[in-house]
Parts: structure tokens; sequence; C-alpha cells
């Protein structure tokens, strides 16, 4: 319950409404699945011709729905160790977020699959893998580490939202999604030591880290923004 305590007071969790609809938003990990997405955003951004808006939008959706609810959901039900948001929401609950989470992403991923960019195929099979072998931690946790994170949340959501807009890939969507892993590795890295430092109720140093955190959440959220931003006005230097 220490742990249940403290995440319902997290700085992204809101501190209006209903206990369970702030542990479900908490749950959703807003300011980190805004970082997933906006990665997704500026690899769509990266196309070199003109932007598909539909496409565009529905990788925002696949994202928000299979990281940000189902994911999270499943980090829930599936966590060996604390569970991160208590017991507020039941199994049959967990798993029907999980459920109609992936449902709604694979989906629509399969109708542009199916008609439009096929090679987006297997970025949707290693990410409903990494889903569910990261979040119930399988075969003893193996995936369930910095390195698989930053790839399933950084690298491979810029290369999908590439390929969403291309059907194809280059070099330049590759290198930019080595930065993205190397931004996403350093946020879970600075996140499982704010954690421990909240469990142990270090002040001074989780405070310290949550700074940094809503820095690189915020910074990457915003720059997807500006990114967008210049590519509708067709802003150029």
């Amino acid at each position: 319950m220490k742990e249940q305590a403290t995440r319902i007071n997290e700085w992204f969790v809101p501190q209006f409404g209903p206990l369970r609809f702030r542990i479900f938003v908490g749950m959703m990990f807003l300011p980190y699945t805004g970082m997933c997405i906006s990665f997704s955003i500026i690899g769509s951004l990266l196309a070199p011709s003109t932007i598909a808006w539909d496409r565009m939008v529905a990788i925002i959706i696949i994202y928000f729905t299979a990281l940000g609810i189902s994911a999270h959901a499943a980090d829930s039900m599936g966590s060996k160790k604390n569970k991160p948001w208590g017991n507020y929401f039941s199994s049959t609950e967990l798993l029907i977020m999980i459920v109609a989470g992936v449902a709604t992403a694979y989906v629509i991923g399969a109708y542009y699959i199916l008609f439009f960019v096929p090679l987006l195929l297997p970025i949707a099979i290693l990410e409903g893998f990494f889903l569910f072998a990261y979040n119930y931690e399988l075969w003893n946790g193996l995936f369930h580490n910095n390195v698989w994170f930053a790839i399933s949340w950084g690298s491979l959501p810029l290369l999908a939202g590439y390929v969403m807009q291309t059907n194809s890939l280059s070099y330049t969507p590759i290198l930019l999604s080595l930065v993205a892993f190397a931004i996403s590795y350093f946020e879970i890295n600075l996140s499982r030591k704010y954690k421990e430092f909240k469990r142990v109720h270090d002040l001074v140093s989780s405070k310290s880290l949550e700074s940094r955190l809503k820095i690189i959440s915020l910074t990457t959220i915003l720059f997807s923004i500006t990114f967008l931003i210049f590519r509708v006005f067709q802003i150029t230097f």
C-alpha cells in the first residue's frame, strides 16, 4: 500500500475528480505516453513528401490505446513486485482495458497494413510482443529492462510513424530512432531511480529527479508539436 499511496500523489495524477478516475489517468502515465506518441509524430513528419494526416491520426490512436491504456493496464496486472496502482481496478477491469486498447489499435493498424503500408506489419508484431513480454515480465523478466523499454517505447514508435507515411525506411529515421532510444533509455533509468527514492521517502533526491523527468517528457512533447507546426505551415529556414 505504500507504493499505492506514493503513486496517487505523482505530479502527473490529477488532483480532482473521483479516486478511480485519478488512478485511471495516473495509470496511463500521460507525460511518458506523450513521449511515445511524440516519437511517432516525429517519425511521421520526417516523411519527405506530403503528410497523410489521416495516417498520423491513426498512429497516434494506435499508440495511445495499445501502449497508453493496454500496456499500462498489463503492467498493473502483471507486475511481479509492487502493484503500481494498488488494487483499485479488478483483474477483470484491467483485462477489459487491455483487450479494448489492443483491439482498437490492431483493427486500425490492420486496415492500413492491408491497404497502404504492409511494412508496418513487422513493427506491429514486435510492439504486440513487447506489450506482453515486458509488462507481464515473461521468461523471468528477460525483456523487462531499460533496453527493451527504450526500443519498444522510443525507437519503434518513431520508425512506425515514418513507415505509416511512406511504407519504407531510410537512413534518417533509422538514425533518429537511435536518438529516441537514448532519450527513452535515459527517461526510464531516471524513472526507476525516482521511484526508489519516493519509496524510501527521500524527498530531496526524488524532487530533483522529478524535475528532470518533467524536462525530458515536456521537451520531447513540445519538440514534436513545434515540428508539427513547422510542417503544417511549411516553415523553412
